[in-house]
């Protein structure tokens, strides 16, 4: 639309397309119209202080010229910017020779709520001129923390002699010089945080200081004191020098209004507060005091309305107060359009793509002077292209890239849950006098060196593979001599490892001798950052040896024993299967530790669950058939005895055993014919007899190995005594739940109507996965960005991976997963479906790798297939 100055900007630093004409309108929103004439240029700075020049009509509105930035930086959200003088003047006409500034205006309180890359992208730009400016001033800790972010984002992971330099070269705030070691300690924590990354944190760090996008306006009160006025998302705030004296939300004001020089705020009534009905404030001029109304009018419009306000009709005789109204889109209007996809999203790729045309001109620079000496010594050979190579290498297309990226992004989840126990629970026991003192020195004297070792080997993986230029260097290869370095490392932990029963063991036999500390432990399961059963978080460092165990399988898979990656990847294979090996025995009798006392705490009316020698075998929600006819049970079977329960009307939700059948001596017998039922079958014991009978699965009609029907004989009706209130239990929805332990595998059988084995959760340890993915309901249109971590049968979802705790669960027992058909109109690369009854939601991967994966580990840890192989192998030995 205009003349652009041929040099990097914002936009072009992304790899934007050049005047792409992404429409910011409604849909079925006309453009305005406008105004024909002369053009004239105008020159914006952009927030990356480059200069670029629009051709519009002379007498055309600022909104106009607005529209056109955006249009060329392709700037979806544009609603949050604005353009502004570099003086107050009043200005009737566009001037020849005005430069004007393209700023962020409206600073939201959280900004998860920008959506797109290059929104947060400008968002940070804003905070690094603000910082420079001293605009957004704070403490030296958060000052040296936020330029650490903007450091890594703009030269990458830390180097000290190029963060000297580079800090020499570049001024982030006054008196910088005196902050630099501290800004490069901080900068050494951020190996591996990719640009997007480091303007999310810069982000978050700012938007807690309490100048962010704040804006002073001197004024005086009644009493002639001098203050300064701003204005944000909440409301009006009063400053005194840069020191918060008071705020006046929006909720509590009834008018804003000015009279010359005088700026007036009108409250609600309120019996409790000693302020004046209205405020008034007095600024330098008229002018001044209207443009600060008009901003206080645009803020309170696009926070609070839901839309944009209609304008009111213009008297037919006499005017009377400004006609000025907010025009545009309201916040929530803007997100509404952003997450419906009433865009088209472009592409981009941030910083790299400048840097990889320059440093293709230089190679080739360098190819050509070499020709050009080779052809001057002819006796010498000519160079190799090695630029070509060069552009190949420039998007990853190599599996180990992949490999490596996964590696990094679970060692992420694996850390946040080590941080479960070193941190978290260690906290809350050491508040209460509860644990006693050698049980605490068993159980993290344990973990802390288990919880140093990720970091070192997250770093290294992480800096290998997710810097910016791996793809580029081939840093990603170097994944098998990084794991045999760690592992080598790792040899000096299995002492820790090896003493994980004895942890589990003294822990649950502390917690039956201590009712202190089993309700402390219960507590802390109702944790948000808890997301797992307790004692899931004792095991994972076991679980994570298998975890790297198959990534060293898929390395070994893909690179031939001759390729030159160096021995370092077949040797890590060597010490970690020989690892595996040695823990494997100890680990399979932990997990049936774990999981017999996992379920104990959702079943009443048993003392004895765990004893010597017993072991878990499956658990399922059947149906059983007493004199008041089919009802649902959930049933639990174990090497030596067969369990039926109900749900009581608990507060804990716990499952009331109502029957215990033995499996020593048990006869099964076919009485189809009898009992009138297909598939059916009598399990006669010494003492009781119950009639068995398969039916058909909802999923695809196959037998699930415990879709059962228990029917039991009327002769022995006498032993199951139940009550109306479990029989009237009613069936909650998941997202109903009481909060105890009301989201556990047992609850989600029984909602969803089926079942799991032991196996089936000895695979599922064995495919976690973490990373990245994009959701989309059934009938939204927007996507939306997660941080998703799959485990224990659930998807849990966070804003990014630096949360605590999940926001959401999804638990995927009884879902089916597909491919979306043509008719759903996706038409989107690596979509796959999750769907169970009315539920639909659709996700997406950034690679086909990842595609791959994602559709692997959920559909080995919930395929019924492999529960009806394990049921004809595994549990017919149970009888």
């Amino acid at each position: 639309m205009g003349e652009v100055e041929q040099r990097t900007t914002a936009g072009s630093r992304l790899g934007v397309q050049e005047n792409a004409g992404i429409s910011t309108l409604e849909h079925g929103q006309k453009m305005p119209t406008t105004p024909t004439g002369k053009l004239i240029s105008i020159k914006v700075q952009m927030l990356d202080d480059a200069q670029e020049a629009f051709e519009v009509p002379q007498r055309a509105p600022g909104k106009v010229l607005l529209d056109a930035v955006c249009t060329h930086l392709n700037l979806v959200e544009g609603d949050y910017f604005g353009l502004e003088y570099l003086d107050h003047k009043k200005i009737m006409v566009w001037p020849k020779h005005v430069i004007l500034k393209f700023v962020v205006k409206f600073f939201p309180p959280d900004h998860a709520q920008l959506q797109e890359e290059l929104t947060r992208y400008l968002f940070a730009l804003q905070v690094k001129q603000d910082l420079a400016q001293g605009r957004l001033t704070c403490n030296d800790t958060s000052a040296a923390l936020l330029i650490s972010h903007i450091v890594q984002s703009e030269i990458g992971d830390f180097d000290e002699t190029i963060d000297r330099e580079h800090l020499a070269k570049n001024k982030y705030i006054p008196q910088q010089e005196a902050l630099e070691d501290k800004i490069m300690e901080f900068h050494r924590n951020h190996i591996g945080q990719t640009p997007a990354e480091s303007d999310f944190q810069l982000l978050e760090i700012a938007r807690r200081l309490e100048m962010y996008g704040i804006r002073l306006h001197p004024a005086k009160d009644r009493e002639g004191t001098k203050i300064n006025l701003a204005v944000a998302h909440t409301g009006i705030l009063v400053f005194q020098g840069h020191t918060k004296i008071n705020a006046f939300n929006w909720a509590k004001v009834r008018k804003l209004s000015f009279k010359r020089k005088r700026f007036l705020i009108k409250l609600r009534p309120d019996a409790n507060s000693s302020f004046q009905d209205t405020l008034e404030f007095l600024m330098a001029s008229r002018d001044f005091c209207k443009a600060f109304w008009k901003i206080c009018v645009e803020h309170h419009a696009f926070f609070r309305l839901f839309e944009e306000p209609k304008p009111k009709p213009k008297p037919v005789l006499f005017t009377r107060g400004s006609s000025f109204r907010f025009s545009g889109r309201t916040q929530k209007q803007v997100l509404d359009y952003v997450k419906e996809g009433g865009h088209k999203k472009v592409q981009f790729e941030r910083l790299e793509r400048v840097v990889f045309a320059t440093t293709i001109k230089i190679i080739c620079s360098v190819y050509f002077l070499r020709v050009f000496l080779g052809l001057m010594h002819a006796h010498s050979a000519q160079p190799k292209p090695m630029f070509l190579s060069f552009c190949f290498q420039r998007f990853p297309t190599d599996k180990a890239y992949f490999i490596a990226k996964e590696v990094s992004t679970t060692e992420r989840t694996y850390l946040k849950d080590l941080e479960v126990i070193t941190s978290w629970f260690q906290s809350t026991v050491s508040k209460e006098d509860c644990m006693p003192e050698a049980l605490k020195n068993l159980i993290f004297s344990n973990f802390e060196p288990l919880h140093k070792f990720p970091h070192q080997l997250f770093k290294g993986n992480r800096a290998a593979a997710c810097r910016s230029n791996a793809h580029l260097k081939g840093d990603y290869q170097r994944i098998g001599d990084v794991m045999l370095k760690n592992i080598q490392n790792m040899k000096q932990l299995t002492v820790h490892l090896r003493k994980h029963t004895e942890v589990l063991v003294e822990l649950e036999n502390g917690i039956k001798n201590s009712r202190k500390l089993e309700t402390l432990c219960r507590d802390f399961e109702l944790q948000k950052v808890c997301y797992l059963p307790l004692n899931t978080f004792l095991l994972r460092p076991l679980h994570r040896l298998m975890h790297y165990k198959q990534i060293m399988e898929r390395l070994c898979k893909h690179y031939p024993p001759n390729h030159g990656v160096g021995p370092g990847l077949y040797d890590s294979m060597k010490l970690i299967s020989e690892a595996v090996a040695q823990l494997h025995s100890s680990m399979l009798k932990m997990e049936n530790f774990q999981k017999l006392h996992e379920l104990k705490k959702d079943l009443i009316g048993i003392d004895n669950l765990v004893i010597p020698g017993r072991e878990f075998i499956r658990l399922g929600s059947l149906s059983k058939l007493s004199g008041k006819g089919l009802q649902q049970r959930m049933f639990f079977l174990f090497n030596d005895v067969l369990l039926y329960t109900s749900r009581g009307l608990t507060a804990s939700n716990q499952f009331k055993v109502h029957g215990q059948l033995p499996l020593y001596g048990m006869m099964i017998e076919e009485s189809e014919e009898e009992w009138g039922v297909p598939h059916c079958f009598t399990l006669r014991g010494q003492h009781q007899s119950i009639v068995v009978a398969f039916v058909s699965s909802t999923r695809g009609g196959k037998r699930d190995g415990f879709s059962l029907h228990f029917i039991e004989s009327p002769e022995e009706s006498t032993v199951d005594q139940e009550s109306e209130d479990d029989l009237n239990a009613s069936r909650t929805s998941l997202e109903r739940q009481a909060p105890h332990r009301g989201n556990t595998t047992v609850h989600v059988c029984w909602h969803r109507n089926t079942s799991v084995s032991m196996v089936d959760f000895s695979i599922a340890v064995e495919n976690q996965l973490s990373g990245n993915l994009l959701r989309k309901f059934k009938n939204s249109n927007g996507w939306q960005k997660l941080w998703v971590v799959f485990t224990n049968f659930c998807m849990f979802f966070y804003k990014s991976h630096q949360d605590n705790h999940p926001l959401a669960s999804l638990p995927l027992l009884g879902y089916s997963l597909t491919i979306p058909s043509e008719s759903e109109n996706i038409h989107k690369d690596y979509v796959f479906k999750l769907h169970f009854k009315s539920h639909v939601y659709y996700f997406r991967a950034e690679s086909e790798y990842t595609f791959e994966r994602w559709m692997e580990v959920i559909r080995s840890a919930t395929s019924p297939a492999s529960r009806i192989h394990v049921l004809s192998h595994e549990e017919s030995h149970a009888y």
